[in-house]
């Protein structure tokens, strides 16, 4: 597997969502990609936290992964996730959950309680979302288009 000069098979670039990371190379299903790091916090000290790197471990202990040492926290939400979360005791880890071509971003579905709250008021901006909102529109104009239309003959007609 070809890596950057950082020895990573990933970069941090420009996404649809401001930052994100990007495969420089393939990454084979399976395949462990990086680790969501930084200060583990009680569930109660991340509460009084205005931060949106907190990423929940259990019931007891979140981690604080906004110091910019953490590349993870660049990996942006997908609602068709090439990417997926896994503990290993208190470690967060991500792995490929499908094979990853070079250039594609990475993302793993947040849940739906972080959805609901942060991301669902702005509209999601993974691919599908964009694709599904990019066809609703079509098929709006296509639809205002035939009444349109029908509007014209009708008009004639008379």
């Amino acid at each position: 597997m070809r890596k950057t000069s950082t020895g990573r098979p990933y970069r941090v670039g420009r996404s649809r969502a401001g930052l994100g990371v990007f495969a420089t190379d393939f990454i084979p299903k399976g395949k462990f990609i990086i680790e969501y790091t930084g200060r583990k916090l009680t569930n109660e000290q991340a509460d009084r936290n205005e931060n949106r790197y907190l990423f929940e471990l259990n019931n007891r202990w979140t981690i604080d992964g906004k110091s910019r040492k953490n590349i993870a926290r660049y990996i942006n939400h997908s609602c068709r996730p090439n990417a997926e979360v896994y503990f290993v005791g208190h470690k967060i880890k991500i792995r490929a959950r499908r094979n990853i071509k070079p250039g594609e971003e990475l993302g793993y579905d947040y849940g739906k309680d972080h959805f609901d709250a942060y991301i669902k008021p702005k509209g999601c901006m993974c691919l599908k979302c964009i694709e599904k909102r990019r066809e609703a529109r079509r098929t709006k104009r296509r639809g205002k288009a035939r009444t349109a239309s029908r509007a014209k003959r009708g008009s004639k007609r008379r």
